[in-house]
Parts: C-alpha cells; structure tokens; sequence
C-alpha cells in the first residue's frame, strides 16, 4: 500500500495504530491461551492450526517492525536530532525481545503438536496452552513498557526534528517488509473512527479496495482463532 503524503511534517496515526495493534492483539491472545488452559475453551487441532499462523504472523510483525525502526528509523533521529535522544535502551529493549518471540512461536508449535498427536491430549494441550499464555503474558507486559516508553520519548523528537519526506520514506520501509493480507485488516479492527477516516484521507481509495478484498479472509482467520 502507498500513500501520498502533502503534509509538512510527520503524520504519526499510522505508527500509533502499528504499536496499537501490536499490544491489543498480544493481550488478546495472552487472555485467550489463559482461557484455553483452564479448560473454558476447547480447542481442537484445526483452531490450533489457525492460532499458530496468527501467533506467527503476529511476532513476524513486531519483529518487522522493531528492526527498521533499527535499521531506518534510529539512522533518521541520529541524523536529524542525536543531541535531543539516547537510542540505546530502546535498542536494547528490541534486541530482549527476540527471544520472547521465539519462546511465543515454540509454545504455539507445541500447543498444535500435541493436538496433532491425538487423543487423549485433553491434559497435555492444556498444559501446553498454559505455556503459551505464560510466554505471551511476558510478551505482553514487555511490549507495553517499552511502547509507552517509545511514544513517550521519541514521538515529540520525530514530529520536532524529523521531515516529512524522511518519516515517508521510514513508513514505506515498514510497509515493504510487512504481511498486509495481515496487518492492514488489523489496523482497521483497532484504529479509532478518526484515525482510519485520516489514513483513507491520506492512502485513497486505495486502501478501501485493499480493505474490501482483504477484510473476509482476515475476519475468518479471526474466527477461527477467538470464536464467534
């Protein structure tokens, strides 16, 4: 998706509603694997399957996301204002999460794994669902700090110091890499009403159409995953 942006300075909606999604989905998930640990859903091998791709697709976003803020975004604050900010505990904070992001991919894999093994595995997935809400809970609670903390330190810094022209060129960046089948129907579930009326205003009816074709398939993925 692209868009064509007039403003004169940064439009940071879309980076609100990235950081947005990515802690309402983890908390989401975390509440859900919770619920299936203690029995008060029952999970077959075909939901499984489904919240294994949702929970892979969702640490390949975050991990997407904090590594060009790394690799392109950090570059373009050092540039532009390395006298106003201190990058490195933001870095530090990406570089911890990795590995809770693996933790969150194993725990899935297992959880799938063992439905597939067959009965009886009543006990076994629900031991293995306790592990998944476990590593997301801590998933949770990590991406809560640090995004609050980054909102807080470096979006007055990127809307003081930072061209519009160079926040385009970091949007597209973490676009390119992303999974849009993925991400954009997730940022029309979570942006408030003004929000998604501004990235519409800002994409064009682009976006619209990608949203309409998109929008079924996620809404079944979904589901699949959270019922109803």
């Amino acid at each position: 998706m692209s868009t064509t942006n007039t403003e004169t300075e940064p439009n940071l909606v879309g980076f609100r509603i990235n950081h947005r999604t990515m802690r309402a989905d983890t908390r989401r998930l975390a509440d859900l694997a919770d619920r299936v640990a203690a029995g008060q859903i029952t999970y077959d091998l075909r939901r499984a399957k489904a919240l294994r791709t949702y929970v892979r697709l969702l640490c390949d976003g975050i991990h997407h996301h904090h590594r060009m803020e790394d690799e392109v975004l950090w570059p373009v604050l050092e540039r532009s204002a390395a006298a106003e900010i201190d990058l490195r505990e933001l870095s530090d904070d990406h570089a911890s999460l990795d590995p809770v992001l693996d933790e969150a991919r194993a725990a899935v894999d297992e959880l799938a794994a063992v439905l597939a093994a067959g009965s009886p595995a009543e006990g076994r997935a629900r031991a293995a669902a306790g592990r998944l809400a476990a590593v997301l809970a801590q998933l949770r609670d990590v991406l809560d700090e640090h995004i609050e903390e980054e909102e807080r330190l470096i979006f007055p810094v990127i809307q003081r110091y930072v061209s519009a022209a160079d926040w385009d060129a970091v949007e597209r960046a973490v676009r390119k890499g992303g999974a849009l089948r993925f991400e954009l129907p997730r940022i029309e579930r979570y942006a408030r009403p003004d929000e998604l009326a501004e990235l519409k205003r800002m994409a064009g009816p682009v976006l619209r159409l990608m949203l309409a074709a998109l929008r079924p398939g996620f809404r079944r993925r979904e589901a699949r995953v959270f019922g109803g």
